[in-house]
């Protein structure tokens, strides 16, 4: 279970809650304002530990084909040599967001076109040491967005009068802005991680609830 499905999961438990206070005939009116309270307090425990996790919200994509990060880098490199096009989002010419917008949408994922967009999806990712295939890696702020190939490389589309190109990755972790993995690193890993994590964080939330006397 991913943290957006965790989240959703909750929501569909608070509002059951809501429906089983209103259902009660004499005692609605009250159990329907105190069953509200402790939806907000279990809402804001959540919250507590979701940020003593260091999880980070972001927009998830849709990923039908079940596409993992080797994917990503194997399409990127069929753009190696197209040349750098400002605006630009196909094989005739591209710039950086272009790229990975052309990539994403060969496997059958939508992502936004502009890097101001493309640095919020996904799920973030702690260093450059962690990266894998796949991940997205913004720089300056937002001026740059590329896709980590694995083995400390990263495919581009540079800048006029370049073309897409795998290189080195060059910039270190206090140039990077964010990096964001959209889709799991592996098909089954990954999987198993998030939903520990999600369980982990609930977990601590309603053991937050219950010290409080919720």
């Amino acid at each position: 279970m991913s943290m957006v499905d965790a989240m959703g999961r909750i929501d569909q438990i608070q509002a059951r809650l809501l429906q089983l206070a209103q259902g009660q005939n004499v005692r609605a009116q009250a159990a329907a304002p105190a069953t509200s309270a402790s939806a907000t307090t279990f809402a804001s425990s959540l919250s507590d530990a979701m940020a003593t996790s260091g999880a980070t919200a972001g927009s998830t994509v849709a990923n039908p084909a079940a596409v993992v990060g080797s994917d990503v880098a194997a399409a990127a490199q069929k753009y190696l040599g197209v040349p750098y096009v400002f605006g630009g989002e196909d094989a005739s010419g591209m710039d950086c967001s272009g790229l990975v917008q052309k990539v994403f949408a060969d496997l059958g994922i939508e992502v936004p076109r502009l890097v101001s967009g493309q640095m919020t999806i996904g799920t973030e990712v702690a260093s450059l040491a962690e990266a894998r295939p796949g991940d997205l890696i913004v720089t300056g702020g937002g001026d740059h967005i590329l896709i980590y190939a694995g083995d400390n490389k990263v495919i581009h589309a540079p800048y006029p009068g370049r073309s897409v190109s795998l290189v080195d990755a060059y910039m270190t972790d206090a140039q990077i802005t964010t990096i964001r993995r959209v889709v799991p690193a592996e098909a089954t890993a990954v999987a198993a991680s998030s939903r520990g994590a999600s369980t982990d964080i609930v977990t601590a939330a309603l053991a937050a609830l219950a010290r409080n006397g919720a």
